[in-house]
């Protein structure tokens, strides 16, 4: 990143920092929308993609809610009680914020991930992308953090612990089948009807769910789950093209989930690792089941519909788009076009480009 484009990043998330990670929603802050600006800030300058920040950002802003005042200080030994707890999110931050002063931002990552990990779902899985968007930042530059940017992790860290939600029945793969093969196989749910957490309700009750999680056939060891993780980002970014049009948004995060996982990986302990992968195949599986249609599009068919863009195309597509979804899902999508040359991932990119409204 140019000195410009990394200036922007701290004063855009400094703008974004007086609202919280929601907005919307009922009384109690429940089925609302997420605040993806700080992701999509992140995309747009790391890219430095032809985008007007400030002007995109002025726009976002305007539908945000304003990030409440703290109530009661989150003690370190008693911050189990309010895991999951939505109305401490601003304790939460505080406590963060607080921690990430005291100690190595890698330290307190590598404390806390394993805590919030079994509720990688939290948020519609946006806990842990806001995260890794942070860790990218901070991995991206050799210079002192800047405060803002250690904030941004603290946000993120916050929203995922306020929102935090274990499932029921989840399990480690143990079994036969391929990536490919597994993800081919997950069972949906009949009833794919509501809010995602009445969805997820119904996912924990289902015979399909612990059945596809364990369908998997497990890594053998910590060195194995880069790889693994490259391999469940790719086949998902995609997937995309057959099973996008039965949740166009919701489903782009079975692949930027999972890519927020990989980018966090090479700051963690080898022996968070394995965990990391297991809980990165739930987060898939959980949006697979909960959204995607049973029978897929025609893939082939869709791939017609559009001219092969090169690489540039594709973001610079996104970049006119200006949807924050498509903005993150295209950057995912042509990561994994770098590692794996499949232009059908740049495809994909323009599929959801036309399949999500425009801002």
């Amino acid at each position: 990143m140019t000195s410009a484009t990394t200036d922007a990043l701290p004063a855009a998330y400094e703008r974004l920092h007086a609202y919280g990670p929601e907005f919307g929603g009922d009384e109690e802050g429940n089925h609302g929308l997420t605040n993806h600006g700080p992701m999509a800030i992140e995309v747009m300058v790391r890219r430095e993609l032809d985008i007007d920040v400030e002007g995109w950002l002025g726009r976002y802003v305007r539908r945000l809610a304003e990030l409440p005042g703290t109530s009661e200080a989150i003690r370190p030994g008693e911050w189990n009680a309010a895991l999951g707890q939505a109305r401490r999110l601003p304790d939460w931050t505080a406590f963060f914020r607080h921690e990430l002063t005291e100690r190595q931002w890698s330290e307190v990552l590598a404390e806390w991930w394993p805590r919030l990990l079994p509720g990688i779902v939290a948020g519609s899985t946006h806990g842990v992308i806001r995260v890794g968007h942070a860790v990218r930042t901070l991995r991206g530059t050799d210079a002192p953090p800047a405060r803002q940017t250690l904030d941004e992790l603290a946000h993120g860290l916050a929203f995922w612990a306020a929102r935090y939600r274990e499932l029921a029945g989840t399990v480690a793969p143990a079994g036969t089948l391929t990536p490919r093969q597994a993800l081919r196989a997950v069972t949906r749910l009949e009833d794919q009807s509501g809010f995602i957490a009445h969805r997820l309700d119904r996912l924990e009750r289902s015979s399909g769910w612990t059945a596809s999680l364990r369908a998997l056939e497990p890594a053998t060891s910590a060195g194995q789950v880069p790889a693994r993780l490259e391999s469940l980002v790719n086949l998902t970014a995609k997937a995309y093209l057959g099973f996008g049009h039965g949740a166009p948004v919701l489903l782009v995060h079975a692949a930027t989930a999972p890519d927020a996982v990989r980018h966090v990986l090479p700051v963690l302990p080898t022996e968070q690792w394995l965990p990391s992968l297991t809980a990165a195949w739930a987060a898939v599986v959980a949006v697979v089941a909960t959204y995607a249609p049973a029978r897929p599009a025609p893939h082939t068919e869709i791939v017609r519909r559009y001219s092969e863009p090169t690489r540039a195309d594709a973001l610079q597509r996104a970049a006119e788009h200006g949807d924050e979804h498509v903005l993150k899902f295209a950057d995912t999508a042509v990561e994994s076009y770098d590692r794996t040359g499949d232009p059908e991932l740049l495809t994909a990119t323009l599929h959801a480009g036309r399949l999500i409204d425009r801002p």
